[in-house]
């Protein structure tokens, strides 16, 4: 691999750091194109989609002082092919909210004011040959002043007017709602507020002129719904499905960039198929408007695991992004007033798979802090959040694995379930010996045999599949890696267990369909788990989706399963050959 130009770069927010650098970019600047017809524009998405790197972007394609990097910065990406008229005509005042403290609204303000007054220091002094005389901004002084000042001697000056971006509009509020801060969360979006008071003076600034445009990203529309009148001159773009794709890849995109990180780094392109549905199971998923358009992977996630692929040439260990574990603390917060409704909706969403909503809830207008502690918001909220996704007009799940095992770790301690040291043996069994029938007897009776009574009036056989193998792969993914509803010319797989191209049991392939059977079913058709003898259709379903696995995987070792699970009572595993 040594002389390798091109990096992988995870978490880089930076765009003219990521093009000097010679990072893989999936050219997203089509979208700017799209975006001038708008103004005042607010675009909402969960943590580590790349809103940060969007931002960068529209920096430096917009900065006047970067005219002269036009060519290196976007030479090689559609705008830079394509221009817009508009290209490095603005001075552009970049502020990030990430950073502020959230203790008290003193430590707060002070560090807003000493923000936003760095900033417009910076600015001064990097814009200064576009006044005619010196611009001085005082630290010392109240931030919003020396905004308005700023402003006032751009409109003084006739100097080229601003383009103003705001990352992370709501870091800081959100904080607040999360550490339970509610008073202090109020006192921010006050009236005599420095927040609300900072948003009047952009507001004002459009109005005048002097300022261009205005973008701004975060992630949950509360604040800026809180903040009312002070910027009521928004268009927000989060739900229209022509902004959709702005930032996440499709599974075009991705294609594309797997296929350039094989080439480059020379890996083993009988990997490629088997790498290629993994991340699609794990990472992709995600979808913002209700367009026929492709889900979406959060990038920032997924380019950590392609980071890894192409330093080690193998997969990591773990699949799951633990930093995305974070974002439970949200469900605990939006729960607390009633425990029962966590359990609740952490149930259903795992035993069902989904949530129903009121899409008109979704509307950032209809969105402020008093709505979102009501239950009926609680599938908006976690949409905002990135936890859940739509999958139509009525209903939410789950995007995708990476987000069902997690879910499944907090239903687990939810429910007091012990996933610890009691399976040690069946899965170090399996790793030296790989039987199923042991290992879905082990999962069956020291799993299943721990939850409460009440789940199985509620569960499907998607439960039993999420929870098996969440469990399984927590001990089993050095050497095994699982695909969920992989797509097959005879329909989709239930579950496929897939020895790791990279380990000792590479080559062998379990492929699982599941069917279930309620207590009430049984009692009701006078079923017994203990003599039950699967259908022929169920056994031919599987013999099609066998076929087709052969056909696409002809060296491998595959076992393929009929597993009926009867309630709580019992289970039936069936080989199909």
């Amino acid at each position: 691999m040594a002389g390798i130009q091109r990096k992988v770069s995870y978490g880089e927010a930076n765009y003219k750091t990521l093009v000097e650098e010679n990072g893989y970019y999936v050219d997203k600047t089509f979208f700017i194109e799209r975006l001038e017809d708008y103004r005042n524009v607010i675009y909402l998405r969960p943590r580590r989609f790349g809103k940060s790197l969007l931002c960068t972007t529209l920096q430096y394609y917009y900065d006047i002082n970067h005219a002269g990097e036009f060519e290196a910065l976007f030479g090689k990406t559609y705008v830079g092919q394509h221009p817009t008229s508009h290209h490095n005509r603005y001075l552009v005042l970049h502020f990030d909210f990430s950073g502020l403290p959230n203790d008290s609204y003193k430590n707060l303000e002070e560090a807003f004011h000493a923000h936003i007054n760095n900033k417009l220091h910076n600015f001064v002094q990097f814009y200064k040959d576009f006044f005619p005389e010196p611009v001085s901004v005082d630290l010392e002084k109240n931030s919003i002043l020396n905004l308005e000042l700023v402003l006032n001697r751009v409109l003084q000056h006739q100097t080229p007017p601003l383009y103003v971006i705001i990352d992370e509009y709501d870091n800081v509020t959100n904080q607040l709602v999360t550490s339970y801060q509610d008073t202090l969360y109020q006192q921010v979006t006050a009236e005599s507020g420095f927040l609300k008071q900072f948003f009047k003076v952009l507001k004002k600034g459009r109005k005048e002129r002097s300022i261009y445009n205005i973008f701004i990203t975060g992630i949950l529309p509360i604040t800026i719904d809180d903040l009312a009148s002070a910027f009521n001159v928004g268009e927000y773009l989060t739900l229209d499905p022509d902004f959709e794709a702005m930032i996440g890849f499709t599974q075009a995109e991705v294609d594309v960039l797997l296929d350039q990180i094989y080439e480059d780094y020379h890996l083993d392109r009988g990997s490629f198929a088997e790498v290629q549905n993994l991340i699609r199971i794990h990472y992709n998923g995600y979808r913002f408007s209700l367009s026929n358009g492709p889900r979406l992977y959060n990038s920032t996630i997924l380019m950590r695991f392609l980071g890894f692929l192409s330093k080690k040439g193998r997969l990591p260990d773990s699949l799951i992004d633990m930093n995305l574990k974070t974002d439970l603390s949200w469900i605990q917060r939006l729960t607390s007033s009633n425990p029962e409704n966590t359990k609740a909706l952490v149930d259903q969403l795992l035993t069902q798979g989904t949530l129903d909503y009121n899409s008109d809830d979704l509307s950032e207008q209809k969105f402020n802090l008093a709505s979102f502690f009501t239950k009926s918001f609680y599938p908006v909220a976690f949409f905002y959040l990135g936890l859940v996704t739509r999958e139509n007009v009525d209903w939410m799940r789950l995007p995708n694995l990476n987000m069902k095992r997690i879910f499944t770790g907090y239903f687990n301690e939810l429910h007091q379930i012990d996933v610890s040291s009691r399976y040690h043996e069946v899965m170090s069994a399996f790793r030296k010996s790989p039987d199923l029938l042991a290992l879905f007897e082990g999962y069956w009776n020291l799993y299943i045999g721990q939850l409460p009574e009440a789940i199985f009036n509620q569960v499907n056989e998607n439960f039993y599949r999420t929870s098996f193998l969440t469990l399984c792969s927590s001990y089993l993914s050095t050497q095994y890696t699982f695909l969920v509803e992989s797509s097959n010319p005879a329909g989709r797989t239930d579950l496929e267990i897939v020895g790791r191209f990279d380990s000792d049991r590479a080559g062998i392939r379990f492929l699982l369909e599941f069917k279930y059977f309620s207590n009430a079913q049984m009692k009701r058709n006078h079923l017994s788990w203990k003599d039950f003898v699967p259908p022929e259709a169920d056994r031919t379903q599987v013999l099609d989706y066998d076929n087709h696995v052969r056909k696409q995987h002809p060296k491998a070792q595959l076992h393929s399963y009929l597993i009926y699970c009867f309630g709580n009572q019992g289970f039936h595993i069936a080989p199909v050959t």
